[in-house]
């Protein structure tokens, strides 16, 4: 299986085709839209494996853009024993929810693909409910 690991957002993560995964959040970027990650530090499979120096150049990996959100809420509560004082505060993480479709090599060769996703549309599945009555 061939996986890559490309930095975004100050972090690192391993990824491989077909993989949906939450990163931090991406400026200007809409839902269904392709993504292109340049910043590759290493790629390869099983049998043999590129390691860049820090980033190995004209690798590439390619992934839409599922979602934008939040994470749940994380609270900071902070306190001054025996001074009467407290402060409680919130925060939201925000993130982009994305899937990997292609990993590309230095020479511009797909490594590895994703499967095509099926769209069911809603038509169908109402269709589905009335024949099973």
């Amino acid at each position: 299986m061939s996986f890559a690991v490309i930095q975004t957002g100050g972090k690192q993560y391993k990824v491989q085709a077909g993989e949906i995964i939450k990163i931090e959040k991406l400026e200007d970027s809409k839902p269904d839209t392709k993504i292109e990650f340049n910043e590759v530090l290493a790629y390869g499979d099983d049998k043999n494996l590129e390691i860049g120096e820090p980033t190995i150049s004209g690798a590439k990996v390619e992934a839409d853009l599922i979602e934008n959100g939040k994470n749940r809420t994380v609270l900071i509560f902070k306190k001054r024993r025996r001074k009467n004082s407290r402060r409680k505060n919130g925060h939201r993480q925000q993130f982009s929810l994305i899937r990997i479709n292609k990993i590309f090599a230095k020479d511009g060769k797909v490594i590895s693909e994703a499967e095509k996703m099926k769209k069911v549309s809603k038509e169908v599945k109402v269709e589905n409910k009335e024949a099973s009555k």
